[in-house]
């Protein structure tokens, strides 16, 4: 069974469709440990589930920051690392360290909009359309390859909630399926 450790930074609403879909069978995985850089929402949902848990502070030097979490990643012995609403960049000797066993979901059809403010940007940007990327973390922002990826319509009355909305299921649906893939063929 592929070991998954789940890093967040917020509420966990996509860690909490990937838990339920492992727990059911539906994604051939199990959550051995969430990780965070603050308490949040996310290590809350873990938590009750019973899922070993870690929170690294965010602070200074990044690349000693960096190096810290990953040693408590892989303390875990992972299979694969995905990043999921995880809002800080980690160093690139730590994506080293993890790669190329290292995903990240984005809010947007990479390499359109990339960077933190996905949604909001593709809004100011006038766009018709966004999407959902689940790629592989390189030691950019957002340009590593692309696993899986869908277009989501951007519809007129949208505001940055209401997209953000629309494009969440699709994140989840690509996640699980990279997931599922990557146990098939490891």
């Amino acid at each position: 069974m592929l070991r998954l450790v789940v890093l967040v930074s917020g509420g966990g609403s996509n860690l909490a469709d990937l838990l339920e879909r492992t727990r059911d069978g539906r994604v051939p995985a199990t959550i051995v440990a969430v990780g965070a850089d603050q308490e949040c929402g996310g290590l809350e949902l873990a938590r009750a589930a019973g899922i070993a848990t870690f929170v690294e502070p965010f602070a200074q030097p990044r690349a000693e920051w960096s190096g810290r979490i990953v040693d408590q990643v892989l303390a875990h012995e992972p299979d694969l690392t995905i990043l999921s609403g995880f809002m800080r960049l980690l160093a690139g000797d730590a994506v080293e360290r993890l790669a190329p066993n290292l995903v990240n979901t984005h809010p947007a059809y990479l390499p359109e909009f990339p960077g933190a403010h996905a949604v909001r940007d593709a809004l100011a940007a006038g766009a018709t359309e966004t999407g959902a990327s689940v790629i592989v973390v390189d030691a950019g922002v957002d340009t590593g390859p692309v696993l899986a990826q869908v277009r989501v319509p951007i519809h007129p009355d949208d505001d940055e909630a209401s997209l953000h909305d629309r494009i969440k299921p699709v994140e989840r649906d690509l996640l699980a399926g990279v997931v599922t893939n990557w146990n098939q063929e490891s």
